[in-house]
C-alpha cells in the first residue's frame, strides 16, 4: 500500500431506513509504515469529525489474505446534513461502496 493514508475503512454498519442507508459505525484500520494496522469501531459523528480535520481515509478490501485499495473516503453536505461517501453523488445517504457489514 502507497497511498496518503492516516486511516482505512474495512467494513461498515448501516441502518438502512425507507431506501436510504446511514453509517452507525465502521471498522478503523491505523494507517502506519504503509500498512493496515490494529482496527477500532469508530462512529459515524468521529469519522466525520476526523475527515474534516484533515485526515485522510480510504475504503480497503480483503482479497486473498491481502489488503486491497478500495476509494477514498469524504465528507459531502447535501441540504444541509452531512453524508460519509466514496464517491461524488449527491443522493442523501451515506455510501462506502461494497464493504462488507461489521454489525
Amino acid at each position: 500500500m502507497a497511498r496518503k493514508a492516516d486511516y482505512c475503512v474495512s467494513a461498515v454498519c448501516y441502518q438502512v431506513t425507507d431506501n436510504s442507508k446511514f453509517i452507525i459505525s465502521a471498522r478503523v484500520h491505523f494507517f502506519t509504515d504503509g500498512r493496515a494496522g490494529v482496527s477500532e469501531e469508530w462512529s459515524r459523528e468521529r469519522i466525520v469529525r476526523s475527515v474534516e480535520d484533515g485526515k485522510v481515509f480510504y475504503t480497503i478490501l480483503k482479497e486473498n489474505d491481502k489488503w486491497r485499495w478500495g476509494e477514498e473516503v469524504h465528507v459531502i453536505e447535501v441540504k444541509g446534513k452531512k453524508y460519509i461517501r466514496t464517491d461524488p453523488n449527491q443522493k442523501e445517504e451515506d455510501n462506502l461502496g461494497e464493504l462488507p457489514s461489521s454489525c
